[in-house]
């Protein structure tokens, strides 16, 4: 007989009190289970699932033919999966477990594990051919994870159905190149058993199985591996970019992405010379001479990474004119690679009358080589704007490169622009840079804050836009570009070319097309734009947003625009606790509140705590009174900052404040 761990014994003590809480009191079992499992748990119950039953055409398998097709479809995830499954199964032989390949699906393709423990996960339809989804199977491993994103654990109690309570199941899920999940590395065992390292060993192991299938996928072009730290180059941690022979990046994998800080379709957006702050030529220069080499190089933003280049090495650097010609026809050469690009001027359409008008204008001249001019106050959305034109127009598989004329030193702007030859100037590095407008070949640059640009520098762009060819600082050769122009400006350029600071030639070579875009106080789709700004930073979590804070909104005269506005709905979500989902007047900034009388007023009256004894309510100072609610609520609340908030009835930075002076 199986004698119970430590660790089962108290995770299995744990999970009935929270099986007594929430399915025999109806309670919210907060502290007793992790909150995936408790998002989980709420989610079966929606679904209509009964915890003592299980629906009947849910246990059916698919078998035979059909499941031979289904696993022929999978052939390559199974093909990269199978021998890294029957490894971990080695590692575990005699434990009693299974180990476990699900689909996006929960179809349950493969399994390798101990004959004795089949049989028993048999009986419950852990096998081949059996769907393991939260609807259908309750919370478990391979459903959760589906669910949440993430890698899962569920121990014995913790799974929703009682005929599911023998199992413990740890489970992480596989990510494509391009972050979609395919599938489910799933280790099921006797919750008896129960092992706090099996989770971190499917997690690892469903990494293994994602570079692999990242490496099969571009196995023709060439991969810079990199870490900002040399001795794991080579290891599970490394940072992998895949890389086009002409400097593109195609797809990073997760690890990179997390050492580079990015995310998925910024890093897609870069080549190897913004990315490394190297040519791709470079990296292949020193890869010749010794293949195995780790060298370093330096980021834009200054962080140094080790790199080393596997894969498809060119033999020679592509030609200047195949390079062009690439550029020139990406879509037709790499149609199945082009990067999912939700920011257009459809998605912008939000119900504002004079936003609509700029949108309707600006599609009009899309693939015209018409100049567009965007014009509004700073934080208005002129760069999200440019960003919709680009994804829009019919190069949007190209880069779309940008410059902010006012953010960068005057010096530094014209080898920002036109780029470098090596040597060029102090400083300069020796295989020298390309510019942005290079980099933008074959797409659209966008040029932000334009009425910033130094006049001596105006006069060149002026002359590349007519000529259609750059050269390089430093240089005697000239190339040719083909570029969409989007510029950008808070100024009157009128008045500044009046007042003779911007030159009146270059002015009307950029103003093919005006549109200005209106600041966010005199929009009326402003609870159109509250609701998709909470979606893009909030991902999965359905959060909403109370009618107090949405008035707070309404009323506010946001003089940042919406750059202010993300900023406040990213600080009220990062304020909101895990198991909260209401945006509140407690999430916001003061200065949203000050124009709300009737909401500053509440948060500023002293609140008579039912913690506070009588006498303390009238006899002592206004500071005593605040000290004794606040440590006292505190503690009666476990150290909840939300809920002892909510109780005195101030936001929770008042009482971070409040907590600072005690």
């Amino acid at each position: 007989m199986i004698q119970l761990s430590a660790a089962a014994e108290a995770r299995d003590l744990r999970s009935q009190q929270a099986r007594e809480a929430f399915f025999n009191r109806g309670e919210a079992p907060h502290g007793l289970l992790e909150r995936t499992l408790l998002r989980s748990w709420e989610r079966c119950r929606l679904a209509g699932l009964d915890a003592n039953t299980l629906i009947s055409h849910y246990n059916e398998l698919i078998e035979g033919v059909h499941l031979t097709q289904a696993q022929e479809q999978y052939r390559t995830l199974i093909t990269h999966a199978r021998s890294i499954m029957e490894h971990v199964h080695e590692q575990i032989r005699h434990s009693g477990s299974v180990v476990i390949l699900a689909n996006e699906d929960g179809l349950l393709l493969h399994s390798a594990g101990d004959a004795d423990f089949v049989d028993r996960a048999g009986q419950v339809s852990l096998q081949p051919g059996a769907y393991w989804k939260e609807v259908q199977r309750g919370t478990n491993g391979i459903g959760t994870a589906l669910a949440e994103r993430c890698a899962v654990e569920v121990v014995g109690g913790e799974h929703f159905l009682e005929r599911n309570n023998f199992l413990t199941c740890s489970a992480a899920p596989l990510l494509d190149p391009q972050g979609n999940i395919i599938g489910v590395l799933n280790i099921s065992g006797d919750a008896r058993a129960y092992q706090r390292h099996t989770l971190g060993l499917a997690r690892m192991s469903a990494s293994l199985v994602e570079k692999r299938l990242f490496e099969s996928e571009f196995a023709r072009d060439l991969l810079v591996c990199f870490h900002n730290r040399p001795e794991y180059i080579g290891s599970l941690g490394e940072g992998l970019a895949a890389v086009a022979q002409d400097g593109r990046i195609l797809a990073v994998n997760a690890a990179g992405l997390e050492i580079l800080g990015l995310r998925r379709d910024e890093a897609t957006r870069l080549n190897c010379a913004t990315l490394f702050e190297a040519t791709l030529g470079t990296l292949i220069d020193r890869a010749r001479h010794d293949a195995q080499a780790i060298s370093a190089f330096t980021l834009l933003n200054g962080k140094q990474l080790f790199v080393r280049l596997r894969g498809n090495i060119p033999q020679q650097m592509v030609t200047p004119a195949a390079n062009q010609a690439i550029a020139r026809n990406v879509r037709a050469q790499r149609p199945t690679e082009r990067v999912a690009k939700t920011l257009t001027l459809d998605s912008l359409s939000t119900g504002d009358a004079r936003l609509q008008l700029a949108i309707d204008r600006a599609r009009r001249v899309l693939g015209r080589d018409i100049p567009i001019l965007i014009q509004g106050e700073s934080g208005a959305g002129k760069e999200m704007f440019a960003k919709a034109i680009h994804n829009s127009g019919p190069n949007n598989a190209a880069p779309f490169v940008a410059l902010n004329c006012a953010a960068i030193p005057e010096n530094l702007i014209e080898s920002e622009l036109f780029g470098y030859q090596g040597g060029a100037f102090t400083g300069a590095r020796k295989e020298g840079a390309i510019g942005k407008i290079q980099q933008a070949h074959g797409g659209t640059l966008f040029l932000d804050e334009i009425g910033d640009m130094p006049l001596s520098l105006q006069a060149r762009l002026l002359r590349v836009l007519q000529e259609r060819c750059v050269t390089p600082l430093g240089g005697n050769r000239t190339v040719s570009v083909d570029i969409s122009l989007v510029c950008a400006t808070h100024r009157r350029l009128k008045e500044e070319v009046a007042s003779r600071r911007f030159r009146e030639d270059l002015y009307y070579r950029i103003n093919g097309l005006s549109v200005s875009l209106p600041a966010l106080r005199d929009r009326t789709d402003l609870r159109q734009l509250v609701d998709i700004l909470i979606a893009t930073e909030a991902g999965d979590r359905a959060i909403k947003v109370s009618e107090v804070a949405q008035h707070a909104f309404e009323r506010y005269a946001w003089p940042g625009n919406i750059r202010q506005l993300n900023n406040v709905i990213r600080v009220a979500i990062a304020l909101l606790d895990d198991d909260e989902a209401l945006i509140t007047e407690m999430h916001l900034p003061e200065e949203l509140l000050e124009d709300l009388p009737l909401i500053a007023a509440g948060n500023a009256a002293p609140i008579a705590s039912p913690l506070m004894s009588p006498a303390e309510n009238d006899t002592s100072s206004l500071e005593d009174i605040e000290r004794r609610a606040v440590m006292r609520t505190l503690e009666a609340l476990g150290g909840n900052i939300s809920a002892a908030a909510r109780m005195l009835g101030v936001s929770r930075n008042t009482l971070y404040r409040k907590l600072g002076r005690l």
